[in-house]
């Protein structure tokens, strides 16, 4: 009877091996590339926007006031 019980388990550990197998090689996959993305006052952009000239100007402004570039970037195409 323990030879029984015993055999079932070893199967039972395999069978849980495998799957366990399976699911590291399905985790193994690259992610995805992530988006350049900031938000700043409630406003979110992804990648490098165009500007205008005159959201270009603002960026340059702001920039020379002490406002890092991306935050300058999202928040004149934002409000300009």
């Amino acid at each position: 009877m323990k030879k029984v019980m015993t055999g079932a388990l070893i199967a039972a550990a395999v069978g849980f091996t495998g799957v366990g197998g399976a699911t590291a090689a399905q985790g193994s996959q690259p992610e995805p590339a992530r988006q350049d993305c900031r938000t700043y006052s409630s406003v979110t952009e992804c990648g490098q926007p165009e500007l205008t000239q005159k959201q270009q100007e603002c960026v340059t402004a702001a920039t020379q006031q002490g406002m890092t570039e991306r935050r300058a970037t999202v928040e004149c195409r934002a409000f300009n």
